[in-house]
């Protein structure tokens, strides 16, 4: 199998269209799905934060207050920053196409996807509201 294939006269050579690294950058498409897959980093990037706030509210206000100061420093803000905008247009894109990856049926009628996005977004509304609720102490 180390041998070039021998080419003859009527063997023609397939062809192989030349694409460039960057051929996600040519259309919207493409280049949405590109960033909603590399968003995954940001979400990874919020739960490891998550887990080290989480260890440093169990080992007491010292570590508490020292993990506070790590955060509040530029660089951890920008990227704080940036991976809450990635998180949420991770969060948008997935609902707009959850009506695609989730068939729903009601009475073995297909629920119209636009129905299912909106569910979604409400869903999402009310548990921000009950979580913001929660934490000002209401």
């Amino acid at each position: 199998m180390s041998e070039a294939p021998i080419y003859t006269e009527y063997h023609p050579r397939w062809y192989r269209a030349k694409i460039s690294t960057y051929w996600w950058l040519g259309r919207w498409p493409y280049l949405k799905f590109t960033l909603r897959e590399l968003s995954s980093i940001a979400v990874a990037f919020s739960v490891v934060i998550t887990l080290f706030l989480i260890r440093a509210v169990i080992r007491g206000p010292e570590a508490y207050g020292e993990f506070q100061s790590r955060l509040r420093t530029p660089w951890a803000i920008a990227a704080a920053a940036v991976a809450f905008g990635f998180v949420l247009f991770h969060t948008v894109t997935w609902f707009n196409s959850a009506a695609q990856a989730m068939v729903v049926r009601v009475k073995g009628k297909r629920v119209p996807g636009a129905v299912v996005v909106a569910a979604n977004y409400a869903a999402w509304l009310i548990l921000s509201g009950v979580v913001t609720w929660f934490l000002l102490g209401g």
